[in-house]
C-alpha cells in the first residue's frame, strides 16, 4: 500500500549521463614517437658497446654452420666452438696484416708516379677540354680583377687605411720541448690501437657467448615473441636463422670470390697491389647498391697513374663493368634469390641511417641489419610492422591495389597492373578474383556512406575504361582442353542479346554486368547488358527482350539480400515468364552461411557466388538446355595468391 500511493512525476529530471573521460588526442602517438626517440638516443650514445654486439651477433651467423660441422664429427662443444672462432680470428688477423703490408708498399711507391701524373695533367691542359676550361678561368679571372679595380675607385682617398706604423724587429725565441716521461709515451704509442684492441675484445667475448649460451637465447627470444603456440614459434625462430645463416655466409662467399676474381684481374692488367684492391672490393661490396663502383676508384686512379697512356685505365673499367652486373644479375639469384628480402628503398634508407648512427661501420653493418630486423618482424607478430616498412613483399594486396588506384581515380596504374597479370593468368580469373572483388570493397565502402556522388562517378568511369580496353584481350580459359579453340555454341545463342546481363540497384552492379557479358561474348554468346532503369515497375511492360534465351541479374549487395532484388526477379518472371534466370550475387570471403541461405528465397532458377559461377550455368545452359542442380556451397579456390606472385 506504500509503494502504491507514491506518485510519479510524469516529466522526471534527466540524470546526467555517465561519460568516461577523453583520451588525450595523440597521447599514443606522442609516446610511439618519445620511445623511437630514446631508442635511436640510445643506439648512438652507446655505440661504442653495440657496434661490437652487433658485429658479434652477424660473425655468429657466418659461424654456426661451421660450428655444427664440427660438431657433427663428434667434437666437443666447446672444443668446436674454440676451433672456429680462433679460425675466424687467424682469418681476420691474416686479412689485417695483409692489408697492412699493402698498404705501407703502396705508400712508399707513391712519389715514383708523381711524374706520370703530372705529365698526364699537362696532357689533359694541352688537349681541347682543358683549353676550353682555362678559357673560362680565365673569363672569370678577369671579371674578378675588373671588379675589384672598380671598388678601389669608389673608396676615397680618405677612407683609406692609416699609415702602418714601421716593423719593429723580431725577436728570435727558441722553444724546447720537455722529454715525455714513459705513462706519456706509452698513451701515445698506444693509444690509437687501444680503441680497436677493446672494441675486438668485447666482440669475440660477445661471439663466444652467443654461440655458447644459443639455446637459452632462442628460447628467451621465443618468449619474448610469444609462448602462447611454441610449436608455431620454435619453427619460425629456426627457420629464420637457419636463413640468416645461410644468407649471411652465401653473402660472405659471394663478396670474398668477387674480390679474388678482382684481385686476379687487376694483377694480368698490371695494376699494383692487386691483393690490397681484391680485398677492398671484397668488403665494399657489402655495402648496398654503389659500393662495388666506389671500389673501383681507387685502382682506377692507380692505373692512371702508373699508365702513361690509358690502356690500364680502360681495361680496369671493363672488368668491373663486367664482374658487378654477372654477380649481381646473374649469380646472386642463383645462390638465394633475387634480392635480400628488402625493398630498395628500404635498403637505401637503411644505409643512410646506420652511417648516420654508426659511421662507416654502420654503413657496412646497414644491410645485414635490417635483413635481421625483417626476418623477425616476419616472424614476429609485434614487429611485423618492420616487415611491411622494409620488406620487400607488396604492401596491399592485389584487390586492394585495384581499388586503390580506381578510388584515386588513376586507371592508367589499373590497366598496367592488368597487363602484368594477365601474363600468368586469364582474363576471367584476373576479373573474378581482382576486379569484382574490388567492386565489393566499393559496394561495402558505398553503404558505410563514404563515397562522394564525384567519387562514386569516378569508380564508374574508371571502370568503364578499364573493361572497354580489356575488350580485345584474348581470354586463356575460353580454350578447351588442349589449348584448341572451344566449339562455338549453336547459332541461337550466337545473336546479340541471347543472354541478357541485367544489373541491379547498386552503382557499380552495372560495371559487374557489363564484365560478364565481356567474358560471355568472348566465348561466342550474345549478350547485351540491361540497366536497372530498364526494368523498373514503369518501363518492364515495354522491355523489349529481343532474341533473349536466358537472363543473369547482377549485384554487388553486400548486406544481405535487399528485397528490391526480389521485387525485380518478379517483374521479370512477369514479363519474360520461360526464360531461366540465375541471380549472380557476387559473395565476400566473409559471408556467413545463413547469408547464402536467405539469398535463395529472391525467386531466381539459380543462384551463384561469383563470375565463374555465373559462366559455368551459363554454358550448362548453352550445351544442354537447362539449369545445373546448384551445389552445396563451399569456398571458391582463391587465385589470389598467384595473382600477387604476378603483381610483384
Amino acid at each position: 500500500m506504500a509503494a502504491s500511493s507514491r506518485t510519479v512525476d510524469p516529466y522526471p529530471t534527466p540524470q546526467p549521463t555517465r561519460v568516461p573521460a577523453a583520451e588525450t588526442p595523440g597521447a599514443g602517438l606522442a609516446i610511439s614517437i618519445l620511445a623511437v626517440a630514446v631508442i635511436i638516443a640510445g643506439l648512438y650514445f652507446a655505440r661504442d658497446i653495440l657496434i661490437p654486439i652487433a658485429i658479434a651477433v652477424l660473425l655468429a651467423f657466418v659461424i654456426a654452420p661451421l660450428v655444427n660441422l664440427l660438431r657433427r664429427i663428434r667434437l666437443p662443444r666447446v672444443a668446436a666452438i674454440l676451433s672456429a672462432v680462433m679460425l675466424t680470428v687467424g682469418i681476420l688477423v691474416a686479412i689485417g696484416t695483409l692489408i697492412g703490408v699493402q698498404v705501407a708498399d703502396l705508400a712508399g711507391d707513391v712519389p715514383r708516379y708523381r711524374s706520370t701524373i703530372e705529365r698526364k695533367v699537362e696532357g689533359l691542359k694541352n688537349s681541347p677540354a682543358g683549353k676550353l676550361t682555362d678559357y673560362v678561368a680565365g673569363i672569370g679571372r678577369v671579371f674578378h680583377n675588373t671588379t675589384e679595380k672598380q671598388e678601389e675607385k669608389k673608396t676615397p682617398e680618405s677612407d683609406a687605411a692609416p699609415t702602418q706604423p714601421p716593423e719593429e724587429k723580431a725577436l728570435l725565441v727558441q722553444v724546447k720541448d720537455r722529454q715525455p716521461g714513459p705513462m706519456e709515451l706509452a698513451t701515445t704509442l698506444l693509444s690509437p690501437i687501444v680503441h680497436p684492441l677493446a672494441t675486438a675484445g668485447i666482440m669475440f667475448v660477445v661471439l663466444m657467448f652467443i654461440l655458447m649460451q644459443r639455446e637459452d637465447l632462442r628460447d628467451r627470444l621465443i618468449r619474448l615473441a610469444g609462448s602462447n603456440d611454441l610449436h608455431r614459434t620454435t619453427v619460425a625462430m629456426d627457420d629464420a636463422a637457419r636463413r640468416l645463416s645461410r644468407y649471411f655466409v652465401v653473402q660472405v662467399g659471394l663478396n670474398a670470390a668477387f674480390g679474388l676474381v678482382i684481385g686476379v684481374g687487376l694483377y694480368f692488367i698490371g695494376v699494383p697491389n692487386p691483393v690490397l684492391w681484391g680485398i677492398f672490393s671484397a668488403l665494399m661490396r657489402f655495402v648496398p647498391y654503389i659500393g662495388a663502383f666506389l671500389s673501383a676508384l681507387l685502382p682506377l686512379a692507380l692505373a692512371a697513374a702508373v699508365d702513361p697512356g690509358w690502356n690500364m685505365v680502360i681495361a680496369t673499367a671493363i672488368l668491373f663493368l663486367i664482374i658487378e652486373p654477372l654477380t649481381g644479375h646473374v649469380i646472386e639469384p642463383m645462390l638465394y634469390g633475387h634480392s635480400t628480402g628488402l625493398s630498395p628503398f628500404a635498403v637505401l634508407v637503411s644505409a643512410l641511417f646506420w652511417t648516420w648512427l654508426w659511421g662507416p661501420i654502420g654503413l657496412l653493418l646497414s644491410t645485414p641489419l635490417t635483413v635481421c630486423l625483417v626476418v623477425l618482424g616476419r616472424h614476429v607478430e609485434r614487429l611485423q610492422f618492420l616487415d611491411v616498412l622494409f620488406g620487400d613483399k607488396p604492401a596491399l594486396t592485389p584487390v586492394e591495389n585495384f581499388y586503390q588506384r580506381i578510388l584515386a581515380d588513376d586507371p592508367e596504374e589499373a590497366q598496367e597492373q592488368a597487363d602484368v597479370m594477365l601474363r600468368t593468368c586469364s582474363l576471367t580469373g584476373y576479373y573474378d578474383e581482382v576486379v569484382v572483388k574490388g567492386l565489393e570493397l566499393a559496394a561495402r565502402d558505398a553503404a558505410r556512406g563514404v563515397l562522394s556522388n564525384d567519387q562514386k562517378g569516378a569508380i564508374r568511369a574508371s571502370l568503364t575504361e578499364l573493361i572497354e580496353e580489356l575488350e580485345d584481350h584474348p581470354d586463356k580459359s575460353a580454350k578447351a582442353e588442349g589449348g584448341e579453340e572451344a566449339a562455338p555454341p549453336p547459332a541461337p545463342w550466337q545473336a546479340e542479346g541471347a543472354v541478357l546481363c541485367v544489373a541491379g540497384r547498386g552503382f557499380v552492379d552495372q560495371c559487374a554486368a557489363s564484365i560478364l557479358a565481356q567474358i560471355l561474348r568472348k566465348r561466342g554468346i550474345g549478350a547485351r547488358v540491361v540497366p536497372f532503369a530498364d526494368t523498373a515497375r514503369v518501363r518492364i511492360p515495354d522491355f523489349d527482350p529481343g532474341p533473349a534465351r536466358m537472363i543473369c541479374v547482377i549485384s554487388l549487395a553486400i548486406a544481405g539480400e535487399p528485397a528490391h532484388l526480389r521485387r525485380l526477379v518478379r517483374r521479370i518472371e512477369a514479363r519474360m515468364p520461360t526464360l531461366p534466370i540465375v541471380m549472380g550475387l557476387w559473395r565476400a570471403e566473409d559471408v556467413r552461411p545463413d547469408d547464402l541461405l536467405r539469398r535463395q528465397t529472391t525467386g531466381a532458377d539459380r543462384h551463384v557466388g561469383s563470375l565463374g559461377e555465373a559462366l559455368e550455368a551459363v554454358l550448362h545452359v548453352v550445351r544442354r538446355g537447362e539449369l545445373p542442380e546448384p551445389a552445396e556451397p563451399e569456398p571458391t579456390p582463391s587465385a589470389i595468391r598467384p595473382l600477387a606472385a604476378a603483381g610483384a
